[in-house]
C-alpha cells in the first residue's frame, strides 16, 4: 500500500504588525532615555558551552561585567551610539567585537564566542552582527557536537509557510512526515523515533501509536526543533532514527513584544464547496468535545452486553443520542493565523531581575480531498494474482484548528545558579466530514457512507529545573509532568443503500439490516508522564586538554487510560418508507417512543479499554576525553529497567492482562576530529533499543466500521535491539554554511512489523510480530551555502539542500512462509527524500524570501500476509 508525498502549491499573504523592542526599563525622560543595554551569553567556540567569570568591558567607558552561571552577562547604563566590546578569560583568545549599536534599539542580545588558548595571543576582531544570527547558531551547534544533528531553527521557521513543527521538521535532512504530523527519520517508523519538549519526553496523543504529532506544536512558540541521530548514554535509550527535541523559545535577554497575523489562499481548496461537518459548539477554539461528550445514561452502563434491556430502554437509550447525521455542502474559507509573545529581563524582584516570555498563537485551516478512493484487495482467481473489492470514492472537507501558548519564568542567584520555569499548552481540533460511494461486493448493494469525526487533542506540558555551577562542577536538575487528552466523542456514520430506479434515477434507503447501518462510536484517551532527572559533570585537564565525565539519573512514572464505546442501530422490519425518510427524520423521536418497536441497539466489536502503567528507571555515566586538540572520543553507557502492565477489556469480552520487564544495557561511543579547524570527521558505535506500544501487547480486537481493518495485539511481542553505526564527513566554509556527506547502517534484532493478514471475505487482519531481524542503510548529503562566492550579486541568496538515499530489508524468520512478499523493505521505509531551499534576505532589507521544494519516495503503510498483496 504505497503512499506518495503531494507538492500542493499554496498563496499566503502575511503581515508583521506593531514590533516593538526596548531595552531594559522602559526610558522616561532626559539623560536615563540615553541609555543602552547589551546582553547575552559567552560561549566556548569548541565545546559551545557557557565560560562563566569572563570579563565583558565596553571600551573607553569602563563598564564592565563579569559572566556568570552558563556564560550570560548583562551590561547596563551604556550611552547610546556605536561601541566596542571587548572580552577576556584566562585560557582563552581574547576577542573584540566592534560596531556594536545602540543607536536606535537601545538593548541589544549578544552572544560571544571565544576561542581556547594555551599561550597569549592577539584579540579576534569580528562585527556584532556576525555574532548574531540563528541560523549560524544552529550550524554552529553542528558543528560542536558529537554526534550527528541536524535541525531547523526558528529564524528559518518564520521565513516559511510553515506554521507547526511538523511541517518544519520536514525540512531536516533524513526526515518524512506522514499524515497526522506524524515524523519519521531515516525512513524509520515513529516506533523508532523519540520526541522531547525541553529536554523531558513527551506522552503520545495517539491511542495505537508510540507517535507524537508535531502539528500540535505552532512554529512560532519554537526556538528550534532539531534531531539527534546517534545515541549517547544521556539520551533516551529506546530510539534509533533520532531523538527530536523541541525547544521552546527562552526569554529574551532585551525587552521585545510582537504581534504577527496572516491570511492564506490555498488553490482547490479555498471558495470550494465541500462537505462540511455538524458543529455542536466550541469548534472553532478546539474546546467542542464537551458538547459532544457520551450520553450520561450510556456511559453508565459499563457492562451493556450483559444487560436485559426492553424494547423501551433501547428506544431510551437511542433518543439520547444527538440527532446529527448528515454532513452539509459548504464553500471554504481562507486560512488564518495569529501570533503574539511579550518577553525581556526585568527588575521584578525588589531589583532582582526576572527573565519571562510569554507567547501565543492561533491558526484555522481548511482542506479539501476530492476523488478519494479506498478498496480491499483480496485473493484472485489465479495463483498470486489479488482483486479489488468493496471500492468506495468520494470527497472529505476539514477545518483545523491550533492554538497554543507558553510562559517561561528564569532568573540568577549570584553567577552560579539558575532556576527556571517552563510551560506550555497546545490545544488542536480537526472537524472532518467525508462522503463516498461504493460497493459492499460480498451483499451486493452499492452503498454511500455519510461520516463526521471530531478530534481533539491537547498536550500540557510543565517544568521546573536549576542550573547550579561551582568550579569545575555543574549539577543541573529537573522536574516535569507532562499530559497528553485525545478526544474523539460522537463519530457517527450513516449508510445508504443505492437503489436503482428505471430511468437511470436512484433512490438512498437506509441500510437498515446492518448493525453497522447507523454507527455511533465515543472515544477518550488520557496520559500522564512524572519525569525527574539529574546530570552532573565534573571538567578536568590534563595538561592543554579538557576533559569531562558526566553522570546522571532518571525515573519516569508514565499512566495511561483509553476507553471507546460504539453503538450500532437497525432495523431490519423497517419498511422502505420508513428507509427513505432522512437520519434527521428517523431519530427525531417518532420512532423511539415506548410503544415502538421499530429500532434495535448493540455494542459493537470494535470498543473496549485498557489501563496501562509504566516505571522506567535509568543511569548513565559517560566520558567526553580530548585525545588530542583536535581529536575527542565520547564514551559510556546507559542502563535502563523497565516495567509496564496493561489491564483490557473489550466491549463483548473479559478483562486481559499483560505485564512486560525488561532491563538492557546500552553502550556507545563517538569519536569526532576536527581538521584544520573547518573539517570534521566523525564516527560512532552504539546499541539502542524499541519497544511495543501498550496496544500493540493486548489480545483484545477492536474493528473499523463496514469492512474496516480489524485489530489485535499481541502479547508475545519483544523489544527491538539495534546496532548503530554513523560515518560523517562535514565542512564548514564560514558562518552558517556547512556541506556534509555521511553514511548510516542499523542491524535489527526482531523488529516489530504490523502486518494486513486475510480474516474473511471481506475483511482484513492487522497483527503485530516480531521479524528475525532487518538491516537499514543509507547516504545523507546537506548543503548550506551563500551564493555570493559565485558572483557579488547574488550574496543576498542562499541555497540549503540536502537528501537521504536508504535502503532496507527484512529478515521474517518463522513468519517467512505467511508473507506475500519474503524480501521487502521495512515498513515505512521511503527509498529517498529530499528538500531544497533559495532564500532572498538581502543585507539591510526587511525584505525576505524562500522558496521551498520538499520530495518523498513510496513506502509501505503496512505489510501483507498472503493471499494479500
Amino acid at each position: 500500500m504505497p503512499l506518495r508525498n503531494v507538492l500542493i502549491g499554496s498563496l499566503a499573504v502575511a503581515a508583521l504588525v506593531a514590533p516593538l523592542t526596548v531595552g531594559g526599563q522602559i526610558p522616561s525622560s532626559g539623560a536615563e532615555s540615553s541609555l543602552g543595554r547589551v546582553a547575552g551569553r559567552v560561549l566556548d567556540a569548541v565545546t559551545g558551552q557557557g565560560i562563566s567569570d569572563a570579563t565583558v568591558v565596553v571600551a573607553g567607558y569602563g563598564l564592565r561585567t563579569v559572566s556568570g552561571l552558563d556564560g550570560r552577562y548583562v551590561l547596563a547604563g551604556i550611552p547610546a551610539g556605536v561601541h566596542t566590546l571587548e572580552v577576556r578569560r584566562i585560557g582563552y583568545r581574547p576577542k573584540t567585537v566592534t560596531s556594536l549599536d545602540l543607536t536606535r534599539a537601545l538593548a541589544v542580545q549578544l552572544d560571544v564566542t571565544l576561542e581556547p588558548a594555551t599561550v597569549q595571543l592577539a584579540a579576534t576582531v569580528v562585527t556584532a552582527s556576525a555574532e548574531r544570527g540563528s541560523v549560524a547558531e544552529l550550524v554552529d551547534l553542528q558543528r560542536r557536537a558529537i554526534g550527528v544533528i541536524s535541525g531547523v531553527s526558528a529564524e528559518q521557521m518564520s521565513r516559511t509557510p510553515d506554521s507547526d513543527a511538523a511541517q518544519a521538521v520536514q525540512r531536516v535532512s533524513s526526515v518524512t512526515l506522514q499524515p497526522g504530523g506524524i515524523v519519521f527519520v531515516r525512513g524509520l517508523g515513529e516506533r523508532y523515533t523519540v520526541t522531547q519538549l525541553n529536554g523531558s519526553r513527551l506522552p503520545s496523543a495517539e491511542p495505537e501509536k508510540r507517535a507524537i504529532p508535531l502539528d500540535l506544536f505552532p512554529s512560532s512558540l519554537l526556538e528550534s526543533v532539531t534531531a539527534a541521530k546517534t545515541f549517547t548514554p544521556d539520551q533516551q535509550g529506546d530510539f534509533s532514527g533520532a531523538q527530536v527535541e523541541l525547544k521552546t523559545r527562552e526569554f529574551p535577554a532585551v525587552r521585545q513584544r510582537s504581534f504577527q497575523i496572516s491570511a492564506g489562499f490555498s488553490p482547490g481548496n479555498t471558495a470550494s464547496l465541500a462537505p462540511h461537518a455538524y458543529r455542536a459548539g466550541g469548534e472553532e477554539f478546539a474546546v467542542g468535545a464537551g458538547q459532544r461528550r457520551i450520553p450520561a445514561l450510556l456511559a453508565s452502563l459499563e457492562d451493556f452486553s450483559r444487560l436485559q434491556l426492553t424494547q423501551a430502554d433501547e428506544n431510551l437509550l437511542i433518543g439520547q443520542f444527538r440527532n446529527s447525521w448528515t454532513p452539509e455542502m459548504r464553500r471554504l474559507a481562507p486560512n488564518t493565523s495569529s501570533s503574539f509573545s511579550i518577553g525581556g529581563n526585568d527588575p521584578w524582584l525588589l531589583g532582582h531581575r526576572v527573565g519571562y516570555l510569554v507567547s501565543g498563537s492561533y491558526s484555522r485551516s481548511y482542506e479539501k480531498r476530492s476523488n478519494t478512493l479506498r478498496a480491499l484487495a483480496n485473493r484472485g482467481i489465479a495463483p498470486g494474482s489479488t482483486i479489488e473489492t468493496d471500492r468506495f470514492e468520494g470527497e472529505t472537507g476539514n477545518m483545523a484548528v491550533t492554538w497554543g501558548g507558553l510562559a517561561n519564568l528564569s532568573t540568577l542567584f549570584g553567577t552560579a545558579t539558575r532556576l527556571y520555569l517552563n510551560s506550555a499548552y497546545t490545544r488542536s481540533a480537526d472537524n472532518e466530514a467525508r462522503i463516498e460511494r461504493g460497493s459492499f461486493e460480498n451483499e451486493g448493494i452499492d452503498a454511500r457512507i455519510d461520516r463526521m469525526q471530531y478530534v481533539e487533542r491537547s498536550v500540557a506540558a510543565v517544568q521546573a529545573g536549576g542550573e547550579h555551577e561551582a568550579g569545575r562542577q555543574r549539577l543541573q536538575w529537573a522536574l516535569s509532568r507532562n499530559a497528553v487528552v485525545r478526544s474523539e466523542p460522537d463519530r457517527t456514520e450513516f449508510v445508504y443503500v443505492i437503489q436503482r430506479e428505471p430511468g437511470g434515477g436512484e433512490k438512498l434507503l437506509w441500510h437498515s439490516s446492518s448493525n453497522a447501518g447507523a454507527v455511533r462510536t465515543f472515544s477518550r484517551l488520557t496520559e500522564a508522564s512524572d519525569e525527574g532527572r539529574a546530570d552532573y559533570v565534573l571538567s578536568f585537564e590534563t595538561g592543554t586538554l579538557r576533559h569531562s565525565i558526566k553522570t546522571g539519573l532518571l525515573g519516569r512514572n508514565t499512566e495511561r487510560i483509553s476507553d471507546t464505546r460504539a453503538f450500532g442501530i437497525s432495523a431490519p422490519s423497517a419498511s422502505d418508507a420508513v428507509r427513505a425518510l432522512p437520519p434527521e427524520q428517523l431519530f427525531d423521536g417518532r420512532f423511539t417512543a415506548d410503544d415502538s418497536d421499530l429500532f434495535n441497539l448493540v455494542p459493537l466489536a470494535q470498543g473496549g479499554s485498557y489501563r496501562t502503567r509504566e516505571r522506567l528507571v535509568a543511569a548513565y555515566v559517560m566520558g567526553q576525553l580530548a585525545l588530542a586538540p583536535d581529536l575527542r572520543l565520547v564514551a559510556g553507557a546507559r542502563a535502563e529497567d523497565d516495567r509496564w502492565t496493561v489491564a483490557a477489556k473489550s466491549t463483548l469480552g473479559d478483562p486481559v492482562y499483560t505485564q512486560k520487564a525488561w532491563r538492557d544495557l546500552l553502550p556507545a561511543a563517538s569519536l569526532a576530529w576536527t581538521i584544520d579547524g573547518s573539517h570534521t570527521l566523525r564516527f560512532s558505535l552504539s546499541r539502542t533499543l524499541a519497544r511495543p506500544e501498550y496496544r500493540e501487547t493486548v489480545p483484545i480486537k477492536s474493528r473499523d466500521v463496514l469492512n474496516g481493518d480489524d485489530l489485535e495485539g499481541n502479547p508475545t511481542l519483544e523489544r527491538t535491539g539495534i546496532l548503530n553505526a554513523d560515518l560523517r564527513w562535514e565542512w564548514y566554509p564560514t558562518s552558517g554554511e556547512v556541506l556534509s556527506i555521511g553514511f548510516f547502517f542499523k542491524d535489527f534484532s526482531r523488529p516489530i512489523e504490523r502486518v494486513y493478514r486475510a480474516a474473511g471475505a471481506s475483511s482484513r487482519f492487522v497483527g503485530f510480530v516480531n521479524a528475525r531481524g532487518a538491516r537499514n542503510y543509507g547516504m545523507e548529503v546537506e548543503l548550506r551555502r551563500n551564493l555570493g562566492i559565485l558572483a557579488p550579486r547574488l550574496a543576498a541568496l542562499s541555497l540549503f539542500a540536502n537528501a537521504t538515499i536508504m535502503r532496507s530489508e527484512i529478515d521474517l524468520g518463522e513468519n517467512r512462509a505467511a508473507a506475500t512478499n519474503p524480501r521487502r523493505p521495512m515498513v515505512g521505509q521511503a527509498p529517498y527524500v529530499a528538500n531544497l531551499g533559495l532564500a532572498y534576505n538581502a543585507p539591510g532589507s526587511e525584505l525576505a524570501a524562500v522558496l521551498l521544494f520538499n520530495r518523498v519516495g513510496p513506502r509501505i503503510e503496512a505489510a501483507g500476509d498472503l493471499p494479500l498483496p
